[in-house]
């Protein structure tokens, strides 16, 4: 199945490849790599922007990867993989992965688990998974795991946003302003 644009419907506006990243780029992504191995046990790594939950019941998770991706059709052959979600301290670890050429694993402390693939050391959480559906979406292919284990591992997460990584900081909010009790209200008055 190929998911594209509606046949005859066209934007009322033109849309470069600069301006869809530009607005796009405003809104923070988790920086996931995904990791598998080869029919020949080479471990195999990539970084992706997308990647998110998908059903609770069933336990499904979703990633998107270019069509020219020279690691996806690797790792596509064995039907394994696992989304380790980089911690805010693995910059390098993401530059590495996110660069062209064989054996990007290599200087890359990982661990094997029970399905195979590579468990990167030091990331936030390992969710591993069997590819259920591949669809076609324009220039990507969705790709939709269904977990077999999940492993909560330490950090925070590593966010991308607006052609820089950055990290969590929750907002704190103000308690709210409780009513006035019975007694306070009439002692007010």
């Amino acid at each position: 199945m190929d998911i594209t644009t509606t046949a005859g419907k066209v934007p009322a506006m033109e849309i470069t490849p600069a301006y869809y990243r530009q607005i796009l780029g405003l809104l923070p992504t988790g920086v996931t790599a995904i990791t598998g191995v080869n029919d020949d046990g080479e471990k195999l790594g990539m970084v992706v922007g997308t990647f998110q939950s998908l059903s609770i019941d069933p336990p499904l998770v979703m990633f998107c990867v270019d069509k020219s991706s020279s690691t996806w059709p690797k790792v596509r052959k064995l039907q394994n993989f696992t989304a380790n979600i980089l911690a805010d301290d693995q910059v390098p670890v993401c530059r590495k992965l996110s660069s062209k050429g064989p054996r990007k694993l290599e200087d890359v402390p990982n661990t094997t688990c029970e399905l195979g693939t590579p468990h990167i050391e030091g990331a936030t959480a390992y969710i591993d998974c069997v590819v259920t559906a591949e669809v076609a979406v324009g220039d990507h292919y969705m790709v939709v795991g269904s977990i077999v284990s999940m492993e909560q591992g330490s950090g925070d997460a590593l966010l991308f946003r607006g052609g820089k990584f950055g990290q969590y900081l929750p907002i704190e909010m103000p308690a709210p302003i409780a009513a006035p009790t019975p007694v306070e209200a009439k002692s007010a008055s």
